[in-house]
């Protein structure tokens, strides 16, 4: 008799639908599992065997197949043992077969109980467009499956609460369906930061338009202060932001049991020895990387010049597309990359270039060596390139508090809405990530602006893209304005963040 359980697999960030067929035959015992499954895959014989004895079943004594279908397509991680187990079980008779609108995934351990599994939002997505109904999960997966609504989950504690419930003698109840809370711990402010308002400025434009920020400063100054307080002023993500970035955070397994849906934008922050590899994703099973985890969020690079040339390189295509594809020996992988690229870094080396104590060493050849580490080609990628000073002793000790992050956010709140019109059915959000031809349609110049970038152009020697990219900076300084065109005040402000000198002390 062959028993066909439906589960659920992964593949990159999405989830597919599994079948796991179970079929006992006659001959020497022996228990295998084919359908291209790994290691991990692989050792579930063990785990099931022993969940079956501890679950006081009886494990049949014949000949097992358990063929884990699409054959052809690799089978990874410890997702399949709930399917497999209840797949022995009603082959053997010991349960009814399950329902046809059923599906059941997690990891089994030795006496029985589930254990959690990463990535359980993208499969109960994959699950409800498949037409199934009911889903079991391991108990601290189910708060997570019901955000993909449509869905009856059930979480599951033990095995022996599973057959009790499959035989119909003590049904489970379904998990109810998780509801965010407040959040606890409040962002950084923009208050704690004392003077420099001219950075507060780009910080503020930056988040009203969703453009790419450069830092640049001695140390001490706050880049890395201010920069952290960037996702305090962003705007709040929309539910299908939120389940899309929430889905890849759980199949890299850092997902919160207690708050599977983030509700906040991400704020990532390698360190400067990361590798290509671990910013753009990939691995023996194909995760996502640094930049995918950073998706609707800011990715911060502090110490830029500190990355490696390859790594910092990898950004440039996602910059543009808002999309990173992994290409390696087992597979081609696409993901999702729209993140906002902050980084700060040092004048020079020694990090004095430029301040009033006089204290910078560096000769004129360092400091050129020190800046080619990042290339010309993603600096034209990086809309605002901001000089932070340092801090005035006046500064420091002034009385009256600084602006707050929430009266910040009110006017990014408010730009951000009248791009959400300018952009409504589209699938541009921000003005950051306009095409060129909606360029052409929203950031009409009038005469004195015409001449304005003519002059800046030919004078700065800009190229295609930063010229593109001071019309859309414009575009959102019109927008924190309330002007309905792009006034030479405007692109003005713009053009002054292009301004690559600062890079030269």
């Amino acid at each position: 008799m062959v028993v066909t359980v439906r589960s659920l697999g992964l593949s990159g960030i999405a989830g597919y639908a599994v079948s796991a067929e179970c079929f006992l035959s006659g001959g020497l015992p022996a228990f295998d599992i084919v359908g291209l499954p790994d290691a991990a895959v692989r050792e579930a014989r063990e785990r099931v065997r022993a969940a079956v004895k501890n679950c006081g079943a009886k494990f049949p004594v014949s000949r097992i197949t358990v063929n884990l279908a699409p054959a052809g397509q690799k089978k990874a991680g410890t997702v399949y043992d709930l399917p497999i187990f209840v797949g022995l079980l009603a082959a053997s008779g010991e349960l009814p077969p399950p329902p046809a609108e059923a599906a059941f995934l997690g990891e089994l351990s030795l006496t029985g109980a589930l254990r959690p599994v990463s990535g359980v939002l993208p499969m109960a997505l994959a699950a409800r467009e498949h037409g199934i109904r009911q889903l079991y999960v391991p108990a601290e997966n189910a708060a997570e499956a019901t955000l993909a609504g449509g869905l009856t989950v059930y979480g599951v504690d033990h095995v022996k609460a599973l057959v009790a419930h499959l035989k119909g003698e003590s049904p489970l109840s379904p998990a109810p369906a998780w509801e965010a809370e407040p959040e606890e711990a409040e962002l950084p402010d923009l208050r704690d930061v004392m003077g420099q308002e001219n950075v507060k400025r780009a910080l503020e434009i930056a988040a009203a338009g969703g453009h790419n920020l450069l830092l640049i400063g001695s140390p001490g100054a706050g880049k890395s202060m201010l920069a952290k307080r960037l996702p305090s002023i962003l705007p709040d993500l929309t539910r299908a932001e939120a389940l899309e970035v929430s889905g890849i955070w759980s199949v890299a397994g850092l997902a919160d049991p207690r708050h599977p849906l983030l509700t906040r934008r991400p704020f990532r922050s390698p360190h400067h020895t990361a590798s290509a590899a671990a910013l753009t994703g990939g691995g023996p099973t194909l995760r996502p990387g640094e930049i995918s985890l950073a998706h609707n969020g800011v990715l911060f690079l502090d110490e830029l010049p500190e990355f490696r040339r390859d790594v910092l390189e990898a950004m440039r295509q996602p910059l543009e597309e808002g999309e990173v594809t992994v290409a390696r020996s087992g597979g081609t992988l696409h993901l999702p990359a729209r993140f906002q690229l902050v980084c700060a870094m040092n004048p020079c080396r020694c990090g004095w270039r430029g301040h009033p104590s006089g204290k910078c060493t560096c000769s004129d050849r360092e400091v050129a060596k020190y800046v080619e580490k990042i290339s010309g080609p993603l600096l034209d990628r990086i809309d605002l390139h901001v000089s932070v000073p340092s801090v005035e002793y006046e500064a420091l000790r002034r009385k009256s508090e600084p602006e707050s992050s929430a009266a910040v956010k009110a006017r990014v709140d408010a730009a951000r809405a009248i791009q959400e019109k300018r952009f409504a059915g589209t699938a541009v959000s921000c003005n950051a990530h306009m095409a060129p031809a909606q360029i052409g349609q929203f950031c009409a110049l009038d005469a004195a602006g015409e001449a304005l970038m003519k002059s800046a152009f030919d004078r700065m020697g800009l190229t295609a893209r930063s010229h593109d990219r001071i019309l859309r900076v414009a575009r959102t300084i019109a927008d924190l304005d309330g002007a309905a065109a792009i006034g030479p005040e405007h692109l003005a402000e713009a053009i002054q963040y292009r301004n690559t000198d600062i890079l030269k002390g």
